[in-house]
């Protein structure tokens, strides 16, 4: 098995084989919980007018995303698990979009087939990897706004290598690097509204689910069909 740690737009674009594209904080996290909380299926959009779009034709739709990391204007919730812990979602389809994961999605095309990560389902992931066998995986950090690395979706990636090639992680450690370096933001005050502190220990539960979130099409538009494993 060949494991590829690849980075941003570019690594999306040229990933290949089994490819789990990363989105820590807070995409593929957030996913996680709208599923746990009860939703039906989640559109993973790249384009905002697509979003909007969607939520005209289907009124009943919900929207979750950001721009920015803020909640854009007629969103139902911005891109964070603290906030679908609040919500009934119970049999909603959601149109998800954000400025990294959901691009990751969007822009995959050479893969054989697409999941999602985050720390939250990496145990499962490691599984469903494991049980595929397959030649190549390629696992995509999307950083932030896919324009820069972040410290939470490199480590995730290397976690997940780490434990598909038998090796020892230190998750503490991890948190450290995570909670000092880029995802310090969770703790200004100034930004507790839109990225609060609860959201950064909800994306950091590891092993919370045990299941994968594998990308599938129907007709133009990819969705987020959930495996249990």
């Amino acid at each position: 098995m060949n494991i590829q740690i690849l980075q941003l737009l570019e690594g999306a674009k040229s990933a290949k084989g089994l490819t789990v594209i990363i989105d820590v904080f807070r995409a593929f996290s957030t996913a996680c919980y709208a599923f746990d909380t009860g939703a039906n299926k989640i559109y993973p959009i790249g384009d905002i007018n697509l979003a909007y779009q969607l939520k005209k034709k289907n009124p009943g739709y919900i929207l979750v995303g950001e721009r920015n990391e803020q909640k854009p204007e007629g969103f139902d919730f911005g891109n964070s698990p603290s906030q679908l812990l609040n919500g009934d979602l119970t049999g909603k389809t959601i149109a998800h979009t954000t400025s990294s994961g959901t691009q990751g999605i969007a822009n995959a095309t050479k893969a054989d087939e697409i999941i999602t990560g985050s720390f939250v389902n990496a145990a499962a992931i490691v599984r469903y990897i494991q049980q595929k066998q397959p030649e190549v995986v390629s696992l995509v950090c999307m950083g932030y706004a896919c324009e820069y690395p972040t410290d939470e979706d490199t480590l995730c990636a290397e976690f997940i290598k780490n434990e598909l090639e038998n090796k020892s992680n230190n998750f503490d450690e991890m948190i450290e690097i995570m909670r000092n370096g880029t995802g310090a933001r969770f703790f200004d005050s100034e930004k507790q509204s839109w990225s609060p502190q609860k959201d950064f220990e909800l994306c950091l539960d590891l092993n919370r689910f045990n299941f994968v979130l594998k990308v599938e099409m129907e007709g133009e538009l990819n969705y987020l069909r959930r495996i249990n494993i």
